[in-house]
């Protein structure tokens, strides 16, 4: 059976088993109402167990994590929060574009093997660093925010509160959760890019299951172009329902179900010539119009929180997820002329062939992991001290089939033809089968000394087993991990509003960390890295307002690397670091006027390298010095409101191990560039409230996503049309 149709077949009953769900949780919710169980109107107390794992900051800032016990303003961390109501005035509906809001990220493009959201955090990559509700979110896919509440960056490495990776940081999906009061809300938009988006947001008290009894659904659909581009195209779907209950007077449960499934013709942009972006009209497409990206990720979560008394919280979660993907996608290389020589400065761009690289495969990937914390609050003579310790366990597999393509038709780079009929010979490269077996257990403390200082400190010990096999080859690998990680803080609150820290962490990354060995990587020790920030915080304005600042110093001490000459021979003898600060502000400066804003200046160099000794002195791969966001609306009187958005990525390498065109000897780099966003809103009434958005209003040209075989332009001037309601 091909990857194409089994991922048809998966996909269509997917989709009727949805369906089949969620009519049956609406019918169950009129049920309910119709006896009584489900009032229509009224509200339920929260309960106070669920308050004890939330770190708040202003109002829209809060995460619930149980491993944060201090408001964000005296955590020793930088942490950008993205709110509910900013990705809803921006009209998002992607993860990479919430998180364009957040100083120190950029966008990179998706690889060979893997596809889904790939970001760089502080200059290291953040692919495998994203959690949903404090539990990784190992698939490949690209994330919709419609179930979200916030979007956080924990930024700098941090083993200690969430395991293997966390290099430059950490993303945190803070998803909806039941609500104590009744709510209806949606939105229905189109754009002028073929977007036609529907959300809807249901919540309903449920006395019946005690205080705190509740249940909310939320719902997705979206079918959408690509502005500027040919050919691509986005379809998804996604449904979260959750419900809550008591189990006790001091014992609180909630339930949460995820599924998003996407249908896309996929883009791998443009290809490199001569070191630089091909000068190609930005809508060309190189691939072909039945290429496809097929994912299904569904995950469910329960968590139980109890009140052991005052000073004692004990709670568990524990999850399972499933992410199906199937592909076929086109990478376009520019590598020959007409006559089949490689292309100089001087050939005519008319005679240069483009070559396409076709990526194929499926794969199925399976996380189940369960995670028991205790927060305890307790005094030893004047001192007071807020611990948090607990224990992780879980099991995560990978499955992945990948094909190899010859004989596929290559394309013009001036005039590429995506109407021309798929052809190749494909065999089976490789077939995988992975397992990796985690435990992790850790200890947090925070001291409060006297009112001006604190200090915290953690330690943490992980053990990460995973074994791998080539079922084609009959290759087979095992790794066993054991590392501590720790990290230490000492914080000044000079006045009750604000605070002083210096921090340092550590993390560390195995070789199986994406659960894939090879007779390279197999006998290798992890990768080690540390960081050192200052920082200071405040909250201004009577606390409408938080100001952050912060220098820092990452270093990756033993970076790996693949001896070019011999794929089989990797060692750990690179050294990157990235050394910068941040600046970042949000709030209101007024009861009418919301600001949110971020700068970061990164330093990012490859310091020491034994394969690749050109590469030292130069930036790191994707590391823009400069990136800023600003995003600022204002209200107008009579029901009008208008906001608008400026965002700066500086320019950006593709590679850190060969920096320089191997045929020009240039810096392979992209050019940074700037887009401006907009925004006008008009309250038609209480319920009911109609949007414009715009983005790119100046229709700039540039790249989005970089990767060493191929760009991905950013998307071209567009707008979007929606209709937000609320009961």
């Amino acid at each position: 059976m091909t990857p194409h149709s089994k991922s048809s077949d998966s996909h269509s009953a997917s989709s009727d088993t949805l369906r089949t769900w969620t009519a049956s949780t609406l019918q169950l919710t009129a049920l309910l109402v119709a006896q009584g169980f489900v009032p229509l109107a009224g509200a339920a107390e929260a309960p106070a167990a669920m308050d004890k794992s939330v770190v708040t900051g202003r109002p829209g800032e809060e995460i619930t994590l149980p491993k944060f016990t201090e408001p964000l303003r005296d955590t020793p961390k930088s942490i950008t929060v993205v709110s509910r109501e900013t990705m809803d005035d921006q009209g998002v509906s992607t993860l990479r574009d919430a998180l364009r809001n957040v100083a120190g990220i950029s966008i990179a493009a998706g690889e060979g093997g893997s596809q889904g959201d790939s970001l760089t955090l502080r200059g290291f990559s953040a692919r495998g660093d994203i959690f949903l509700d404090g539990m990784r979110d190992f698939g490949s896919y690209y994330r919709d925010p419609f179930s979200l509440e916030s979007v956080a960056a924990l930024k700098g490495p941090d083993s200690i509160r969430f395991g293997r990776g966390t290099t430059g940081g950490v993303i945190q999906q803070e998803s909806k959760a039941p609500l104590p009061t009744q709510q209806v809300a949606g939105s229905v938009s189109l754009g002028t890019d073929s977007t036609r988006r529907v959300t809807l947001d249901l919540n309903e008290p449920i006395p019946a299951l005690g205080r705190g009894g509740a249940v909310r659904l939320n719902l997705m659909g979206q079918e959408s172009e690509v502005a500027g581009r040919d050919v691509a195209e986005n379809h998804r779907f996604g449904v979260a329902p959750s419900f809550s209950l008591a189990l006790g007077p001091s014992t609180h449960a909630v339930f949460s179900f995820f599924h998003q499934s996407e249908d896309n013709v996929p883009d791998y942009g443009v290809p490199w010539l001569l070191g630089r972006p091909a000068p190609v009209a930005r809508k060309n497409f190189y691939g072909f119009r039945d290429d496809y990206l097929r994912t299904d990720a569904s995950i469910g979560t329960l968590r139980i929180v109890h009140d052991l008394n005052e000073s004692v919280t004990l709670r568990d979660q524990i999850r399972y997820a499933g992410y199906d993907r199937a592909f076929r996608i086109t990478e376009p290389q520019a590598t020959t002329t007409l006559s089949g020589a490689a292309p100089t400065a001087s050939t005519p761009l008319d005679q240069i062939v483009v070559r396409r690289n076709e990526l194929t495969g499926e794969s199925t990937e399976t996380f189940f992991q369960n995670q028991f914390d205790v927060v305890g609050h307790f005094d030893t003579g004047s001192w007071s001290h807020a611990v948090v310790a607990g224990v992780e366990a879980g099991r995560e597999t990978s499955d992945p089939t990948r094909l190899a393509w010859t004989g596929v038709p290559t394309t013009r780079l001036l005039a590429p033809d995506s109407s021309q009929a798929f052809a190749g010979t494909s065999t089976v490269s490789s077939r995988i089968s992975a397992t990796a077996t985690t435990v992790g257990l850790y200890a947090i403390d925070t001291i409060k000394l006297s009112p001006q200082w604190e200090v915290a400190g953690g330690v943490r010990w992980d053990r990460f087993d995973s074994e791998v096999s080539n079922r084609l080859t009959g290759q087979a690998f095992e790794r066993v991990d054991q590392m501590p990680s720790w990290r230490g803080a000492l914080i000044y609150k000079p006045r009750a509003n604000g605070s002083v820290y210096f921090d340092y962490g550590t993390s560390f990354n195995p070789s199986a960390e994406s659960l894939s060995l090879t007779a390279g990587n197999a006998n290798l020790p992890p990768e080690e890295n540390q960081t050192f920030e200052l920082g200071s915080k405040w909250d201004l304005l009577e606390g409408r307002m938080s100001v952050r600042g912060a220098v820092f110093r990452t270093e990756k001490s033993n970076a790996r690397e693949t001896n070019p000459a011999n794929a089989n021979e990797l060692v750990l003898a690179g050294k990157h670091r990235v050394e910068g600060f941040e600046l970042e502000a949000g709030g209101r400066l007024t009861e009418r006027w919301r600001v949110v804003a971020g700068y970061a200046w990164m330093e990012s160099e490859v310091e020491s390298s034994r394969f690749f000794p050109l590469s030292v002195g130069y930036p790191l791969a994707n590391v823009p010095r400069h990136t800023l966001s600003l995003w600022s609306t204002l209200e107008l009187p009579r029901d009008w409101e208008v906001g608008g958005g400026v965002r700066y990525v500086g320019d950006r390498t593709a590679s850190s191990t060969v920096p320089l065109d191997p045929v020009t000897g240039r810096l392979r780099e992209v050019d940074g560039y700037w887009t401006l966003d907009a925004m006008v809103k008009y309250r038609w009434s209480q319920h009911l409230e109609f949007q414009v958005n715009v983005y790119n209003l100046t229709d700039n040209t540039f790249y989005d996503q970089v990767h060493p075989g191929h760009l991905v332009p950013g998307s071209g001037v567009s707008a979007l049309f929606s209709a937000n309601f609320k009961f």
